[in-house]
């Protein structure tokens, strides 16, 4: 089941680099090669990828109009800083920075383990995932707070979200020693680290099975459907007739202003050298080219219908969600749509809409940064989700196989 193959893809995508290193065993699997990021200016295989850290780029393909899926590998979390060793008052706790827009309050009196990258003093890079919980950030207990249910929960993200993990004195360098000793490194070869925390809970269905509970549904659904549409459109017999790339980026939930986000170099580079022919043919192949900016989208929420425009309230399970904002918060414009809706139908796949109300301003996605950029049609769609931003996310079980079918008939399309 296509529930199942995502489960296992969020329990180990932990991290942006864990989701890539996922992925491109993924691939490799079904028979991508794997180009070191220095080696572009060979000749690429029809089938490969190139992977950094949290951004990973593949493709099928080397002739007629580009047909690219992109997502975003982060989401919200804490990220530890570069000297981590912090407390007082007898407890031991690790300096936190907050990434993205998180829900403050959904990481408390979670266990939280720790995942990312290593940087050795030799310039090698080595994954790490402690796996098991090291941390955990203790609510204040209702006795000492007697009015926190009537006034709300108010957090100092300075003061109020460092996880605690031990009892003592924190000396420096205690905890980087833990890490290390999870990855099996000596602490005295890490020259600088790339870490997050995450709650340890699996991703699980639940009630009847129609809902799916997991960490970093935003954005590792669409992730794992882009990645597995472009090895089910690589699977079929035959020279391809587009070339089918998949753009899984990092930092969009800060920005994409980076090497490895949406707003850096990487993807044009990599559909130059997929073109070997001048530059005014490029420009004539992204024209008729198209992207599918696949990033989750708000599902009404049942306690709160009042936040939802009255005539675009998606539902869980019924079908990939396109986005829609007159402001260019999304990139979806009426011809993208219609092109979208349009292999929607051929693969038998409902499709649903989402527009803010006026009274609410939406976020953003990678979509209207790629189209700037490189000029390609582009539409956002997404699957419908609750609890955006949060440690812990649901959204319906059926969706991400649907979404996944609707990215292999914009391939074939």
């Amino acid at each position: 089941m296509a529930v199942v193959d995502l489960i296992s893809h969020l329990d180990r995508s932990v991290s942006p680099a864990h989701s890539t290193f996922h992925s491109a065993a993924r691939l490799r699997d079904a028979g991508f090669v794997e180009v070191p990021f220095s080696s572009w200016g060979s000749r690429l295989p029809g089938k490969g990828f190139v992977r950094d850290a949290g951004l990973l780029l593949a493709w099928n393909g080397d002739r007629g109009p580009f047909r690219i899926v992109g997502a975003h590998t982060d989401s919200p979390t804490l990220r530890v800083k570069p000297l981590p060793d912090t407390g007082g008052h007898g407890w031991k706790q690790i300096a936190v920075e907050v990434y993205g827009g998180i829900l403050n309050n959904s990481w408390l009196d979670r266990d939280l383990a720790v995942a990312g990258r290593l940087i050795l003093e030799d310039g090698s890079t080595v994954l790490v995932d402690t796996v098991d919980p090291v941390a955990r950030i203790p609510q204040l207990a209702v006795h000492l707070d007697r009015e926190v249910n009537d006034r709300g929960l108010v957090l100092d993200r300075q003061i109020h979200l460092s996880p605690v993990w031990g009892l003592g004195t924190s000396t420096a360098g205690s905890f980087l020693g833990l890490v290390a000793e999870r990855a099996d490194v000596p602490a005295s070869k890490i020259r600088a680290h790339d870490l997050v925390m995450y709650d340890v809970t699996p991703a699980r269905l639940l009630g009847d099975g129609t809902l799916l509970a997991s960490g970093r549904l935003d954005n590792q659904v669409s992730c794992w459907a882009a990645t597995s549409a472009i090895i089910e459109t690589a699977s079929v017999a035959g020279d391809p007739t587009k070339t089918f790339v998949i753009a899984l980026f990092d930092h969009e939930e800060v920005g994409s202003e980076s090497t490895h986000g949406a707003a850096g170099p990487q993807l044009e580079r990599l559909l130059r050298a997929l073109h070997a022919d001048d530059e005014s043919s490029f420009r004539d192949r992204c024209a008729r080219s198209f992207c599918v900016s696949a990033d989750n989208a708000h599902s009404v929420h049942p306690n709160y219908p009042e936040r939802h425009e009255p005539g675009h309230r998606p539902i869980a399970n019924a079908g990939p969600v396109i986005k829609s904002n007159a402001n260019q918060r999304y990139a979806t414009t009426a011809e993208t749509a219609a092109f979208f809706e349009g292999a929607c139908r051929t693969a038998n796949v409902p499709v649903q809409w989402f527009v803010s109300r006026n009274t609410m301003p939406c976020g953003s996605t990678i979509g209207p940064i790629a189209s700037t950029r490189l000029g390609i049609p582009t539409v956002d769609v997404g699957v419908a989700q609750l609890s955006m931003h949060s440690a812990r996310e649901m959204c319906g079980a059926l969706d991400p196989d649907l979404l996944m079918r609707a990215l292999v008939a914009v391939g074939a399309s």
